[in-house]
């Protein structure tokens, strides 16, 4: 059963019940008699007169708090009902029951009062009525009384305690309808502020993808059209040796070819191709040879650790931060030699590239000069912040410049590793990078960044 049927059956009981009661009391005084020719009619018309009263003045309890007035004329008058019928004759103690029942309409601080007053009344019809209220019968009248307290202190209790619960209902009903309100509220502004999200969301990935392209770009084509550039220019310093011009156009081709291989790579948003057949030590293995083929600058490279499998984004960032630093070395450091470390750790893989060349002032570099030849910087650290890696760059102008990338070991799926010395290259016990006469302790190049500007 609901609390709202359960609550309309009360309200009906309160309302049927005092009539009830009322006739079973009538018929039990005139059953019973008096000791007055006047008894029936008097028994008659205080119960007429309680009736009436009663259809009059009641109201419900749901409407209490509009007519607290007339609520509290209403139980004062019943309650002088219940004492003049009670005092005609004590059987109407069973119409006194209404008393109780009906102190729910009363207001709050006055319920107590009421109820003690109708249990005294109460209390009256048991020890036999006011005739036998003398004596010594004052003791048990007030051993009855205060059992009556006794139960309307209990009865009191349990009608606060409902009328709490009942507060405490119709509030939450209140907070809940103004719940309900604001959260229609929020779901329209939620609805304007989806369609905004929608715009920017399509908005930042013409951004990303645009930068995903010009990074692509600078990685492929602007590095292998440099390349060729260069290629082409030492052949036009060969004219008189054939064999070496031809060499610096057959170079100069093959970077032609690979750069369009790459354009079409980039724009398909695939892998390197050094990193389709091959994991990622054996693809810096291939780069630092091609690029050593092409710069003249000797390269020595090293596998510090156990190499492991890591996911494809985070070789390729590793495979483009050794692309553009090697880049950067070849156009600005006028190195004579270049080492270049992978080391994996139990947290991190990291990526050291040094070289003996010029350096530069690292602290005071711009990182994205007017012209442009600063983009690959900036494109390094994007990609390493996007994969939650991250680019330090050591370098003082005649001693140098360090390159260091870090990424998280983020371990992709299971395959052929390459050992200590997967690049091909020596190692010494101490885990250091001997290039051309170049010794550098990978250990303390970890977590150092670098970069050629």
């Amino acid at each position: 059963m609901t609390n709202q049927v359960r609550e309309r059956h009360m309200e009906l009981a309160a309302a049927v019940i005092p009539y009830v009661a009322l006739a079973v009391s009538l018929a039990l005084a005139l059953v019973v008699g008096g000791d007055t020719p006047y008894y029936p009619a008097k028994a008659l018309g205080l119960a007429a007169a309680a009736a009436l009263w009663m259809a009059l003045l009641y109201v419900t309890p749901y409407q209490r708090d509009q007519h607290k007035v007339r609520c509290s004329i209403y139980y004062v008058g019943l309650l002088a009902f219940i004492g003049a019928l009670i005092v005609l004759n004590p059987f109407f103690a069973v119409f006194g029951f209404s008393g109780y029942l009906h102190v729910i309409l009363v207001p709050g601080r006055w319920k107590i009062p009421g109820m003690v007053t109708n249990a005294g009344l109460m209390a009256l019809s048991e020890v036999g009525g006011r005739g036998q209220l003398h004596g010594l019968v004052w003791i048990p009248y007030g051993g009855l009384f205060a059992v009556n307290v006794f139960i309307v202190g209990v009865m009191t209790k349990a009608g606060l305690d409902e009328d709490r619960r009942s507060e405490q209902r119709i509030k939450e009903i209140g907070e809940l309808s103004e719940a309900n309100r604001r959260l229609e509220q929020m779901m329209e502004e939620n609805a304007g502020l989806h369609a905004r999200l929608v715009v920017q969301a399509r908005s930042a990935g013409i951004v990303e993808e645009r930068q995903r392209m010009a990074g692509e770009i600078h990685d492929t084509l602007a590095q292998g059209l440099m390349g060729i550039v260069a290629q082409l220019e030492a052949a036009e310093l060969a004219e008189q040796d054939a064999p070496r011009r031809r060499r610096h156009l057959g170079l100069a081709k093959q970077l032609a070819r690979e750069s369009l291989a790459e354009a079409r790579r980039s724009v398909q948003a695939l892998r390197p191709q050094q990193l389709e057949a091959a994991r990622l030590p054996e693809a810096l293995r291939d780069l630092a040879a091609h690029w050593t083929q092409t710069s003249g600058i000797p390269v020595r490279a090293e596998v510090d650790g156990e190499p492991r499998p890591l996911q494809p984004v985070l070789e390729v960032v590793l495979f483009r931060a050794a692309q553009e630093a090697l880049a950067n070395t070849a156009k600005h450091a006028e190195a004579t030699q270049v080492g270049m470390t992978l080391t994996y750790m139990h947290d991190q893989v990291s990526l050291d590239v040094l070289d003996d060349g010029k350096g530069f002032d690292a602290d005071g570099v711009e990182r994205t000069p007017a012209d442009g030849t600063g983009y690959g910087i900036a494109a390094m650290r994007h990609r390493l912040r996007q994969v939650g890696g991250r680019l330090e760059i050591e370098s003082t102008p005649g001693d140098g410049t360090t390159v260091s990338a870090s990424v998280p070991a983020l371990h992709g799926e299971d395959g052929d590793a390459d050992g200590p010395d997967g690049l091909g290259v020596e190692q010494d016990g101490g885990g250091r990078v001997e290039a051309a006469g170049v010794r550098t302790d990978a250990a303390v190049n970890q977590g150092s960044e670098a970069s050629t500007g």
